[in-house]
């Protein structure tokens, strides 16, 4: 593999991978390059950037967009659609109103209704929608 790193502070940022074919340190150089990226989330009264790599997931909430970091949750100037834009692979949509980390997820429980329940580790919980039920299952490996 070769490596190429040219420094000229007239351009934004890029990384660009040529290859032949899909391999495991594809993905890691991808999460790399991408887990420097931060939304700026909002507070009360504080401001404040979070790091993608550190939230747990992105949801509407009374027609305003938030994100979960631990316990806390931070509101987003963003829309859904375009945070969906910048995300790396660890993040899956699993409704029309939330994207989820799934390094987060803590489990799955079914409902009686047959409908997919998603705990995250910090308490949060959101259904999967059955639009999206057949990728979650693909990427989780179901």
């Amino acid at each position: 593999m070769k490596c190429r790193t040219i420094i000229d502070p007239k351009v934004n940022e890029e990384v660009v991978i040529y290859a032949p074919k899909r391999r495991t340190l594809i993905d890691e150089l991808e999460q790399l390059a991408l887990e420097e990226s931060e939304i700026i989330g909002h507070k009360d009264s504080i401001i404040k950037p979070l790091a993608l790599h550190e939230i747990i997931a992105f949801f509407i909430e009374d027609g305003k967009t938030y994100a979960y970091v631990g316990k806390e949750k931070y509101n987003i100037k963003n829309r859904l659609y375009q945070i969906e834009k910048i995300l790396n692979n660890n993040y899956i949509k699993i409704n029309q109103s939330c994207i989820a980390n799934i390094k987060f997820i803590e489990r799955f429980d079914v409902s009686i209704g047959g409908s997919l329940l998603v705990i995250f580790k910090n308490g949060y919980s959101d259904y999967i929608s059955r639009r999206e039920l057949k990728k979650v299952k693909e990427r989780i490996g179901l």
